[in-house]
């Protein structure tokens, strides 16, 4: 178990977060056609496999590789997926800066800026069952983990993102395609939130098995 990666250890694990979130395309389209049109699914592959192909030539800094997957999201998602996946990696790898390498105080940082970003870009608060739900509650759990390992932030977090997807069962939808649903959204978790804890578990398990 690393305690830290350094550039090529953090583009190692964005390349298993890609390859896992490819991986659970039709996991993504099923939990978007409850909801939506289904397309998240298709939308998160491609920008996903363009991340993996930005990412065959090392970056120089563990910052290049962030914003490497973040440019590589947004240029290939597409739809309002693609703009705020994007804007989390691209806004939240300021938080490397003057880096040379990934710990756990330094990936909390991560999720708060890019979180921050998002919010921001996206116009939405908790409670309208949006990647919000997920990522909110992760970037608490890292804050609160931070004096300690990688392993247990990137651990704190995947569980805040695994909790968020349950609690967005419970929620209406009330921004973006769900929100036509009303209450016929309760019982489905938010497609952009199961992303999001995708990501995290794929983070985590990579640095326990580093």
């Amino acid at each position: 178990m690393s305690e830290t990666l350094d550039t090529a250890g953090a583009t190692a694990m964005l390349r298993a977060v890609a390859q896992a979130v490819i991986d659970q395309t039709d996991v993504l389209t099923d939990a978007d056609l409850a909801i939506g049109d289904g397309d998240h699914g298709v939308g998160m592959r491609r920008g996903f496999e363009a991340t993996l192909e930005a990412l065959q030539s090392p970056p120089d800094t563990v910052e290049a590789a962030f914003k490497a997957a973040g440019t590589a999201i947004m240029s290939q998602t597409g739809g309002a997926a693609g703009a705020i996946f994007g804007t989390f990696f691209r806004s939240g790898a300021k938080a490397f800066a003057g880096r040379d390498a990934v710990d756990g105080a330094s990936f909390a940082a991560f999720l708060e800026t890019g979180l921050e970003a998002v919010l921001k870009r996206g116009g939405v608060t908790e409670g309208q069952k949006t990647i919000i739900d997920a990522l909110a509650p992760a970037a608490r759990a890292a804050r609160a983990a931070a004096g300690g390992s990688l392993a247990d932030v990137t651990a704190a977090a995947a569980q805040g993102a695994l909790d968020g997807v349950e609690a967005t069962r419970a929620m209406i939808a009330t921004t973006g395609k769900a929100r036509s649903l009303g209450e016929r959204s309760i019982g489905h978790p938010d497609p952009g939130a199961i992303s999001v804890s995708l990501i995290l578990v794929a983070a985590r398990d990579f640095v326990a098995a580093a």
